[in-house]
């Protein structure tokens, strides 16, 4: 009996993760596989992010290399130059732009200056957060074919939030992944009948030999 034990732990393990898959959108599922090879991406994003009467638009470098390694950088919109680097745990590296640049200082990951407009952190903006959002947050989540954007088929997420006051206000969220490669693309968020979030993905670039140095903490 006590050699059956380990066999059957595996067996109903190996059986749980399998109910998991099935019950996930196939979306997610071809991402989390893809993603789980590669070591290392960078993109831009391309942010148009509204919170009562102020708007910010901005455009973001990202470079992430796995377990826990994140900068940011401003490319352009408010803030230009400034940025933060990320490497586990509850603060990040920040600095401004412009003459300030070499100046950093350590800020908690909530920090208001260190958060969006919206209160997003630097590490739920990560792209396998954003994805993973659409499996954890409670709502009713429906997949579609989400059509072509910009010549790329793809598959269409919605999430109508079960709490939007748990969710930064947001009671619907929209997610496009690309049927080719399985990245999200776009992302759209409403809060009621207003568009608090439009935000694009592009130049994404996976596995490009990041390092611990390329992360300046």
């Amino acid at each position: 009996m006590k050699r059956l034990l380990p066999f059957l732990v595996t067996l109903v393990g190996a059986s749980c993760v399998a109910a998991i898959a099935a019950s996930q959108p196939i979306a997610i599922t071809e991402f989390d596989r893809t993603f789980a090879g590669v070591s290392d991406f960078t993109c831009t994003l391309h942010v148009h992010e509204v919170k009562d009467a102020d708007v910010r638009d901005r455009v973001y470098l990202y470079s992430f290399m796995k377990p826990h390694y994140l900068k940011t950088l401003v490319l352009d919109g408010s803030g230009k130059g400034s940025g933060a680097v990320w490497v586990g745990g509850d603060q990040v590296s920040a600095h401004l732009g412009g003459l300030l640049s070499f100046a950093r200082v350590k800020l908690d990951i909530n920090d208001p200056r260190a958060v969006s407009l919206r209160g997003v952190t630097i590490p739920q903006s990560l792209l396998p957060g954003v994805v993973d959002d659409y499996g954890t947050i409670p709502g009713k989540l429906t997949e579609t074919d989400g059509g072509q954007i910009e010549g790329t088929d793809t598959d269409r997420l919605q999430l109508d939030v079960a709490d939007p006051a748990s969710n930064h206000g947001v009671s619907e969220q929209i997610l496009y992944l690309s049927k080719e490669t399985h990245w999200p693309i776009r992302q759209i968020m409403y809060s009621g009948s207003q568009l608090v979030l439009d935000e694009s993905v592009n130049g994404l670039k996976v596995d490009v030999g990041l390092h611990e140095g390329d992360f300046p903490f």
